[in-house]
């Protein structure tokens, strides 16, 4: 049910080999309205990233050399580079593709940056931005409803029909009803929350017993 970075990622993103030309980097991002390209190695394996600011970088005044930072004399070379290899931010900032969009977006912004760069055993497979990440939430809340009752309610706990029901309005789910016990609302909660599309989820489920002193905390009920 939980939507992966796979799900909305651009398959098949240009990428240019580390030997590639600064004109040529600059002519293939001009041409495909791009403001990054990755670079990846014979392998496959993206080992930086080089952005419209990296191209830039040669059009800045660089500092005197007395007080140059690391930051400065990272902007020096790559004034003065030619190749991909040089003019490249490295590492480059990656995301399994197996990844939940939850697991993206905090990578996104605990690295502050616009994209993430999608690998799969190791090798660039795709790329995912801000704004993939917010296409799930333009699901219609009909949709929504249908999962969760289908696979959540009736697929994952074997729900009774009639026991409960779920209301979705803007992507913001209400659950009303009464389960059998506490771990069964517990999880109905948690598993609607991974339901692509879903804002928020009011559990206001009841339940019949409580198994929370019995329930061993591995089973993660």
């Amino acid at each position: 049910m939980c939507t992966t970075v796979s799900e909305v990622m651009t398959t098949d993103p240009i990428a240019v080999a580390p030997d590639t030309g600064y004109k040529r980097i600059a002519a293939l991002m001009a041409r495909q309205r791009i403001s990054a390209v990755p670079v990846v190695d014979d392998s496959g394996a993206p080992v930086g990233v080089v952005s419209e600011a990296d191209l830039l970088a040669r059009f800045r005044s660089p500092r005197p050399a007395l007080l140059a930072g690391h930051h400065a004399r990272d902007e020096s070379r790559k004034a003065k580079a030619l190749l991909a290899k040089d003019l490249m931010t490295a590492p480059v900032v990656t995301v399994d593709a197996g990844a939940s969009l939850a697991a993206a977006a905090v990578r996104l912004a605990k690295k502050d940056v616009r994209r993430l760069f999608v690998v799969e055993d190791a090798k660039l497979v795709g790329v995912v931005s801000r704004r993939d990440l917010l296409s799930s939430f333009r699901r219609a809340d009909q949709e929504i409803r249908g999962e969760i009752e289908r696979d959540v309610l009736t697929g994952a706990l074997r729900v009774t029909p009639g026991q409960a029901s779920v209301t979705v309005t803007d992507g913001v789910v209400t659950l009303l009803g009464r389960l059998d016990n506490r771990g069964a609302v517990e999880r109905a909660g948690s598993l609607a929350k991974e339901v692509p599309g879903v804002v928020e989820v009011r559990n206001r489920l009841d339940f019949v017993w409580d198994d929370d002193v019995i329930r061993p905390a591995s089973l993660g009920i």
